[in-house]
Order: C-alpha cells, then structure tokens, then sequence
C-alpha cells in the first residue's frame, strides 16, 4: 500500500468521523426540540387550560331568593375579579433589559449594561484569540460572553433578589394584619413595612407607597410591583387586596389566612429541596466529572489528550461532547425540578 492509498484511507476515515460527528449534532438537536415542543403537540398544555378553566368555574345556580341571588352575583364578581387579575398578571410580554435590571436591584443603565457586555465579549474573544484556539471558537467565545452571560448574570441576580423578598414576604404581611387589627388603614401599613421592612422588600414596597401618593391605583401599584418581582406571592397579596375592596370582608382574616399558605409554601419549598438534595448532589458530580478526568488526564499525560484541541477532528468531537453534555444536564434539571 503507497502513499497515496493511505492518505485516501485517512482522508476517508476524517469525513466518516465527521459524518458520524454531525449527525450525532443534528440528532442532538431533534431530541431537544422534540423535549421542548412535544408537550404542545401532544396537547398537554391544552388539557392543563382546560382543567384550570374547568377548576375555576362555580356551581350555577337558579332563581332561588333573594339571598341566593347576592350569594351568585357576589360569587361571579370574585371570578371576575380573578381572570381580571389572571389575565394581567400572566400576559407573556417580552422582557426588556431595563426589566431585567430592575428586577436586579442594580443602578445600571441599559447602555451601561450593554456596552459592558461588548467590552467583556471583545475581551474574552481577543484572549482566546492570542491562546492558539481557531477563529471560530474564539468567536464563539465571544459571543457567549457577549450575548448569553451578562444575561445570565441578571437572571441569576434577579433571582436571588426575589429569594430574599420571599423569606421576608410574610413577616410583612403580618405587618399588614397586625395594622389593620388595631385599626390603621391599609396605606399607613403599607408606609411601615416600606420604612422598617429589610430590603428588598424596603424599597419595593417604598416605590408602591410613592406610586400611590402621586394617584395611581392600588391595583396597578401590585401590577407593577410583579412585574419587578415576578412572584406567585405578590399575585396572591394583590388578588386578596382587590377582593377585599370590591367585595367586602374582613381584610385582617384574609391576610392572616395568607401569611399562613406563604409560610406552608415556604416550608414545602424546603421540604422539596431536602428530598431532592441527594438528586441535585448526583447531577453536579456528573456534570463536573468529565472536566476533572479532562484536567486530570492532561495533567499526566498531556500529549494524550493535546488532540482534541490541535486537531480538526478533536475540535469535532468536543463539540459534539459538550452538545451531548448539555442535554443530559438538561434532562437531569428537568428530572430535579419539582413543581409545587
């Protein structure tokens, strides 16, 4: 066998490798489309609609006195009241990055923002640049930390901000029902959590008291607020206010009944996270395991493993690692998150 016969032999073996590579990617990339869409194909999104429309409607009732008359007419108010508040509170509109941010608790300006994003895409980009690795995955590089991790960043600090008002949400409403008992209205409670409440819940709670001194409705102060504090908790503490005002009750009993489900959620919350703790443990070793044999491997014998990064193919066959690696830790997320 000459020369020539051999290095049509490799050059034969390099495309078959890159064949097999690429469809390992594209059958990567139908199994996270058929993860994501499937669930809309299958009509589980319509059934879980269907159940809730179903869920919210009352008995109906006929002509049966005046008492039972009020009782309907109060009872379709309350559901009015509900898909109202449900309607506002759930419209998928686009999140801007000034959102973000303020979901954040930061003093930065979107153009602040995205010129930090440039300079660090730039930066990390040029660096990887003068290391050796290809153009492409110098740009890449960049890209990642130009678009996708300064977002990333805000989702993780918005997050943690609303952690934070969460473990506090419900010493506030105590607060609230504290207040009212003793017969102050609903605003002066409202100015003493956003007075003595720790933050975020301080200065949350003081941009709906200033809101409502320059007239703005109650109900859009709560709007507001969730939409900077996307939290189930809010919606609640909104939804109850609103009943309250147009149907009438005992404010104080409502939020009492309130702070309780909130504490009852919060110990679920880490019940949840005690039981899944062991999975989460199983999911971080995993994930970290192939950089430690990496790192490991390189360390001993780096000629070894020098491969995967000098040559074409190696650059191939990362990347169809890293795709294969992300959809396991996706499917393991996916297999940790519990909803509750």
């Amino acid at each position: 066998m000459n020369s020539v016969d051999r290095l049509e032999i490799k050059m034969l073996s390099e495309q078959a490798i890159q064949l097999a590579v690429l469809g390992l990617a594209a059958l990567s990339v139908g199994l996270v489309v058929y993860v994501l869409v499937f669930p809309y194909l299958s009509g589980e999104k319509k059934a879980d609609k269907r159940r809730e429309s179903i869920a919210r409607q009352g008995p109906r009732y006929g002509n049966r006195g005046s008492v039972q008359d009020e009782h309907n007419q109060r009872r379709k108010q309350v559901q009015d009241t509900l898909k109202e508040l449900e309607k506002k509170q759930k419209a998928k509109n686009s999140i801007t990055i000034r959102m973000r941010i303020l979901r954040t608790g930061l003093n930065v300006s979107p153009k602040q923002f995205y010129m930090t994003s440039l300079i660090a895409g730039l930066g990390v980009g040029a660096i990887a640049l003068f290391s050796g690795l290809m153009p492409a995955i110098a740009g890449a590089l960049a890209i990642v930390f130009a678009l996708g991790a300064p977002r990333w960043v805000l989702n993780f600090l918005g997050k943690r901000r609303q952690k934070k008002f969460l473990a506090e949400f419900a010493n506030a409403i105590d607060v609230v029902v504290r207040g009212v008992k003793t017969g102050l209205p609903l605003n002066e409670c409202l100015e003493i959590i956003a007075v003595e409440s720790p933050e975020p819940i301080k200065s949350e709670f003081a941009e709906l008291v200033e809101q409502q001194r320059v007239g703005v409705p109650i109900g859009e102060c709560f709007d507001r607020m969730f939409a900077r504090v996307p939290l189930p908790e809010i919606s609640f503490f909104a939804i109850v206010v609103a009943i309250q005002q147009q149907a009438g009750g005992s404010l104080a009993e409502a939020l009492g009944n309130l702070s309780g489900v909130l504490r009852a959620r919060k110990q679920l919350a880490a019940k949840v996270k005690a039981l899944s703790a062991e999975a989460n443990m199983s999911a971080m070793i995993l994930a970290a395991l192939p950089f430690i044999v990496m790192t490991m491997v390189y360390l001993t014998s780096p000629d070894y493993i020098s491969l995967l990064w000098e040559d074409p193919t190696g650059h191939m066959l990362l990347a169809a690692g890293s795709v294969w690696m992300a959809i396991g830790m996706l499917v393991m997320r996916k297999m940790i998150n519990f909803k509750y």
